[in-house]
C-alpha cells in the first residue's frame, strides 16, 4: 500500500490544480417528481418536526431537502436538509455517477458521532461545499450502525491508505465501488483547525485527477479492491490452538496494562481494550493474582472516572485520557451491555458490593433512559447537547459548575457532593466539571469529618435531584433505531443480572425485548438488522443472529423456558445456512447472494463490539454443549483452527474468541437441578450456591420431574433419567459424561462447582 499511498499523496497535494470542474445554476436540481416525493415525505413529518439545518426559510420550513428525508436512520435523517443533494447507498446513485461521469464521495457515520456533527456543520451544511459536490460528484451518506457491512469494507480502505481510521469515515469511489482515496474528518478550507488542505480543496483536487489521469484512479482502485478482499478475509490456520495461546495473551497483558489507572497503557482509553471477563477467567483457572488486580483494578478505576455516568448510571463510550476523566459524552447501547456482564462477572469473583452497584446502575440508565414502549432497546445517545446560548456544546447536558451544585442542592448538601465528586475551583473541562471520584468514601468522609452512611446516604439522594435537575436541560439526541444485535447485547446483560442477582424484574425486561424482536424483526422466517417508525429494514448481519442467538441461550438460563433454547438451536440453523463458510470455518458477515458489495468479509477481530464470529462460536460451544450433538464440536473446532490456529494469528484482537477457547479448552460443568413436581422453588437454595460461584463454562438446567423434565430431555439428553432422590431437589454436576454424586444437600453442590481443573502458567512451572 505505500506505492499506493505515495501515488495519491503526490497527485493531490503537489501537482494537481485547483479549479472547479462544472457549473450549474441551481444548487440542487431535483426533478418535479423527485420534488413532489420529498414535499410530501417532509408534510407526513407533522407540525412539530424541527428540521436539524441552519437554513431555514422566514416561516421556519427548511430550505433544503434530500433523498435522505425518505430513510428511517436517525443519522440519515440528520443530514435531510443540508444543501448536499445525498443519496443513500443504491443501486440509483453508482448508476447515476457512472451515466455522468463523476467519481462518488461516500461519507460513513452514525448519529452520535461528535466529529461527525462538526463536519455537518463545518462541510455539509456549507453552500460552496455543497455546490461543488452537487456539481462534480454523487454524494452517498451511509449509517454505520445500519450498514455494518459497507463500514468494515471502506474502513479497511481507509486504515490502508491513511494507516488509520475513525469517523466520520470519508471516502472516495469510482461508480464500479472500488475505493481510490480516503480518510476520517477533514476541516472545511485551507487553515481550518490547523490542516494545510482543507475539505473543499481536497475536493477540487480528486475531482480534477478523476477526469484528467483516470487510469492511475482505475489502477489504484483495483489494487486497494484487492488488498481489501484479502484482509476482509483470514487466512485459514492449520492447528487446533491451545491454553497456552490464552496464556501468552495474558502475558501482554501484563507487559501493557496501566498499573496506575488501569486498562492498557496510553490514551484514549475504550473499555473494551482490556477484556476482563477474559482475565477473570484466566484467574479462576490459574489463581494468578496479579491477573486478577489487573481486572479489579480496570474495573474500579473505570466506575470512578468521568467515563461513567456518576448521576444517571452507564458508561461513555470512551476516555480522551488515560485517568479516564474526560469522556467522548456519547453513550452506546452496546458497550452498556458489555460492561453490566463485566462488572457483574467482577463482583461473583470478588464480592466487591461497588460493582453490584454499578452493575443495577447501568441496567436503570438503560430502563429509564434506553427502553422503548414495546420493551426493546434505543441505541445511543448524544454526545451533544444545547448550551443555554441556544449552540450545540459536547458534555453541556452531563457537566456542572460549582454553582449549579449549589443551586439543586442547597450549600451544605453541595458541599458533600462537590468533595466526593472531586468538584474544586479548578474545572476540568471546557470550564465546567465533570463528575468523578477520585478518593475513596471512606477518605471523603473522614476529610468532611462525618461517617461513611451520611456520606453514602447524602450522595445517594443527591444523584436523584442532581438527574432530575438536568433534565431540564435540552436533552441530548437520542437514536431510537432498535438494532437487533445490540438488543441482543442488552438482553444477555438483563437476562444474566436476573440469574446472577436472582432479580426476576431484570429477567422479564429481557423476555420483553426478546419477544418483541421475534415479533418486529423476525420475519418469514429472516431477522432484520433494526427497527425503526414502525418497519423493519435490512436483512440481519452475522453479528445480529449471533447476539441474538447468545441473547436466547441466556434466556432459557434466566427462566429454564424450554422455548427459548430451541428458539437458539433454530437461529443457529439458519445462520449455518447462509452465512457458514463451510469448506474453512467461520462465518461471513452477510449471507449468501449479496450483490452490492466489492467484498465478503469474514469478521476476524473484536472491536469495541465482539466479532460476530467470536459470539458465534461461544454459541456453537454452548449448544453443543446441551444438545451433545457431535457436529456442534466439529464446527467449533474448525473455527478455533481457522481464527486462532496460524503463526500469523494476533490473539489479543480476538480476545472474545479466547473466552470461547477458555470454554472449549476446559471441562464444562453441565448442571442439572431437578425438583419434584410442582415444585421447582425447591431448586433456590441450589440457584443461590450457583450464583456465589463463578463459574462461567457450564450449562444449566432447572426442571420438575414430568413432562416438565422429559420435555427437557428430548432436547438436553444429560437431563435424561434424572430424578429427585426421595422427593427432595437434586442437583447432578456432569462433565465430559461424567457425573459426580447426586447432591441432595446444597453445600455439597456448592463444593462440587466450586472444584476447578487448575491450569499451571508455564511460568510458574
Amino acid at each position: 500500500m505505500t506505492a499506493i499511498r505515495l501515488l495519491v499523496f503526490l497527485s493531490l497535494y503537489l501537482t494537481l490544480p485547483v479549479q472547479g470542474l462544472h457549473a450549474k445554476e441551481s444548487l440542487m436540481p431535483h426533478s418535479p417528481a423527485l420534488k413532489l416525493k420529498l414535499q410530501k415525505a417532509l408534510e407526513k413529518k407533522g407540525a412539530d418536526y424541527q428540521p436539524r439545518t441552519r437554513h431555514l426559510l422566514p416561516d421556519g420550513r427548511p430550505k433544503y431537502i434530500n433523498r435522505l428525508i425518505l430513510e428511517g436512520s436517525p443519522y440519515l435523517l440528520q443530514h435531510a436538509h443540508n444543501p448536499v443533494d445525498w443519496y443513500s447507498w443504491s443501486d440509483e446513485a453508482f448508476e447515476t455517477a457512472r451515466r455522468l461521469g463523476r467519481p462518488v464521495l461516500l461519507s460513513v457515520g452514525y448519529s452520535t458521532c461528535h466529529w461527525c456533527h462538526v463536519m455537518e456543520e463545518e462541510s455539509f451544511e456549507d453552500e460552496e461545499i455543497a455546490r461543488f459536490l452537487n456539481e462534480n460528484y454523487i454524494a452517498i451518506k451511509v449509517d454505520r450502525e445500519e450498514r455494518p457491512d459497507i463500514d468494515a469494507i471502506y474502513m479497511a480502505a481507509v486504515q490502508a491508505i491513511a494507516g488509520s481510521g475513525g469517523w466520520p469515515m470519508t471516502v472516495w469511489l469510482t461508480p464500479d465501488r472500488r475505493p481510490f482515496y480516503g480518510g476520517t474528518y477533514f476541516p472545511a478550507r485551507d487553515g481550518d483547525r490547523g490542516a494545510p488542505v482543507g475539505f473543499l480543496t481536497v475536493l477540487k483536487k480528486i475531482g480534477a485527477m478523476y477526469h484528467d489521469q483516470p487510469d492511475k484512479i482505475q489502477e489504484a482502485g483495483q489494487t486497494l479492491t484487492q488488498a481489501i478482499q484479502q484482509q476482509l478475509r483470514p487466512a485459514t490456520g492449520d492447528r487446533l490452538p491451545g491454553f497456552d495461546l490464552i496464556e501468552q495473551v495474558m502475558e501482554d497483558y501484563k507487559a501493557y496494562h496501566d498499573p496506575v489507572y488501569g486498562g492498557m497503557s496510553g490514551k484514549p482509553k475504550f473499555p473494551s481494550s482490556l477484556p476482563v471477563r477474559l482475565l477473570l477467567r484466566y484467574y479462576r483457572r490459574t489463581g494468578d493474582q496479579k491477573i486478577l488486580d489487573i481486572a479489579r483494578l480496570t474495573l474500579e478505576k473505570m466506575a470512578g472516572g468521568g467515563i461513567y455516568d456518576h448521576v444517571g448510571g452507564g458508561f461513555h463510550r470512551y476516555a480522551t485520557d488515560k485517568k479516564w476523566l474526560v469522556p467522548h459524552f456519547e453513550k452506546m447501547l452496546y458497550d452498556n451491555a458489555l460492561l453490566v456482564m463485566a462488572y457483574l462477572e467482577g463482583y461473583q469473583v470478588t464480592g466487591e458490593k461497588h460493582f453490584k452497584q454499578v452493575t443495577e446502575e447501568i441496567l436503570q440508565y438503560i430502563q429509564r433512559d434506553m427502553t422503548a414502549p414495546g420493551g426493546a432497546f434505543y441505541s445511543a445517545t448524544d454526545a451533544d447537547s444545547l448550551n443555554p446560548d441556544g449552540h450545540r456544546e459536547e458534555g453541556y447536558y452531563f457537566t456542572w459548575t460549582p454553582d449549579e451544585l449549589k443551586a439543586a442542592l442547597g450549600v451544605d448538601r453541595a458541599k458533600i457532593v462537590s468533595a466526593y465528586y472531586g468538584v474544586g475551583k479548578t474545572p476540568n473541562f471546557e470550564g465546567r466539571h465533570i463528575l468523578h471520584t477520585p478518593r475513596t468514601p471512606a477518605e471523603v468522609a473522614k476529610t468532611l469529618d462525618i461517617s461513611e452512611n451520611t456520606l453514602r446516604e447524602t450522595i445517594e439522594s443527591a444523584r436523584e435531584i442532581l438527574y432530575q435537575t438536568r433534565n431540564h436541560r435540552p436533552l441530548p439526541l437520542r437514536d431510537d433505531k432498535i438494532l437487533t444485535a445490540w438488543n441482543g447485547l442488552m438482553i444477555s446483560a438483563f437476562a444474566r443480572a436476573g440469574l446472577i442477582l436472582a432479580n426476576p424484574q431484570y429477567t422479564d425486561r429481557a423476555v420483553r425485548a426478546a419477544e418483541f424482536i421475534l415479533h418486529h424483526l423476525f420475519l418469514n422466517n429472516k431477522l432484520y438488522r433494526n427497527y425503526k417508525d414502525g418497519q423493519a429494514r435490512h436483512i440481519a448481519y452475522l453479528n445480529d443472529y449471533a447476539f441474538f442467538t447468545a441473547a436466547l441461550i441466556d434466556l432459557y438460563e434466566a427462566t429454564f423456558d424450554i422455548q427459548w433454547l430451541k428458539k437458539a438451536i433454530a437461529f443457529d440453523t439458519i445462520l449455518q445456512t447462509h452465512y457458514e463458510d463451510a469448506e474453512n470455518g467461520g462465518f461471513f458477515m452477510t449471507a449468501e447472494g449479496q450483490t452490492d458489495l466489492i467484498a465478503r468479509e469474514k469478521p476476524n477481530y473484536d472491536g469495541a463490539e465482539p466479532s460476530g464470529n467470536s459470539v458465534a462460536l461461544l454459541n456453537i460451544l454452548r449448544l453443543g454443549e446441551y444438545t451433545t450433538r457431535d457436529s456442534y464440536r466439529l464446527r467449533a473446532e474448525k473455527m478455533l483452527t481457522t481464527f486462532l490456529g496460524s503463526a500469523s494469528t494476533r490473539p489479543m484482537a480476538l480476545s472474545e474468541m479466547l473466552i470461547a477457547l477458555d470454554f472449549q479448552t476446559d471441562k464444562a460443568r453441565e448442571i442439572v437441578i431437578v425438583t419434584p413436581p410442582g415444585k421447582r422453588a425447591q431448586a433456590d437454595p441450589y440457584l443461590k450456591a450457583f450464583r456465589n460461584t463463578f463459574l462461567p463454562n457450564r450449562i444449566l438446567t432447572v426442571a420438575a420431574e414430568g413432562e416438565d423434565l422429559s420435555s427437557h430431555a428430548r432436547l438436553i439428553p444429560v437431563a435424561g433419567k434424572k430424578t429427585a432422590l426421595m422427593g427432595k431437589a437434586t442437583a447432578y454436576v456432569c462433565a465430559k459424561g461424567t457425573c459426580q454424586l447426586p447432591a441432595t444437600d446444597p453445600e455439597l453442590f456448592a463444593r462440587q462447582i466450586r472444584q476447578v481443573d487448575k491450569q499451571v502458567p508455564k511460568a510458574a512451572e
